[in-house]
């Protein structure tokens, strides 16, 4: 992801302190961060579900791009330096080079979920029927949202 700190210069470079919130579950801000070095956690509610140190990183991108609140929380384990972006749509349609990052990252989120996904209930089969949850899972993750309300009505 370090390609995207290219499309970042000439941005202001913010500073956030170990322990700092730099988006909180639940907030809809939609602004964009790409980190520029230090160490972040991601969270939903208390559970960590990742460790981010790499360069070019991107948080807040699935809040702007879906117009929903943020679904996790991020962190500074360490001090950080990130862009904050506030025009995070218009960034990220700017270049075509950025949306293919983007989705590069998308796809590859996607690809290890559903990877998780598929070997849990390979793992889980015939053995409990509460965890019929991750067919269900697996379903939605292949179904557009335009379905979805189509089941819905």
């Amino acid at each position: 992801m370090s390609n995207i700190l290219q499309y970042c210069k000439g941005r202001k470079v913010e500073t956030f302190k170990s322990g700092a919130v730099l988006i909180s579950q639940g907030g809809y801000e939609r602004r964009l961060f790409v980190l520029v070095e230090g160490q972040v956690e991601v969270l939903r509610g208390d559970t960590q579900v990742s460790y981010v140190d790499e360069p070019g990183s991107l948080f807040g991108e699935m809040s702007v791009l879906l117009d929903m609140p943020y679904s996790a929380t991020v962190k500074a384990l360490s001090s950080v330096k990130a862009y904050v972006i506030d025009d995070a749509i218009g960034f990220l349609g700017s270049q075509s080079e950025i949306a293919l990052e983007l989705a590069a990252l998308l796809a590859r989120r996607l690809y290890y979920t559903t990877s998780y996904l598929v070997d849990l209930q390979q793992q889980a089969a015939g053995r409990r029927e509460d965890l019929d949850v991750v067919d269900k899972i697996l379903a939605q993750l292949v179904q557009s949202p335009d379905d979805a309300k189509v089941k819905k009505k």
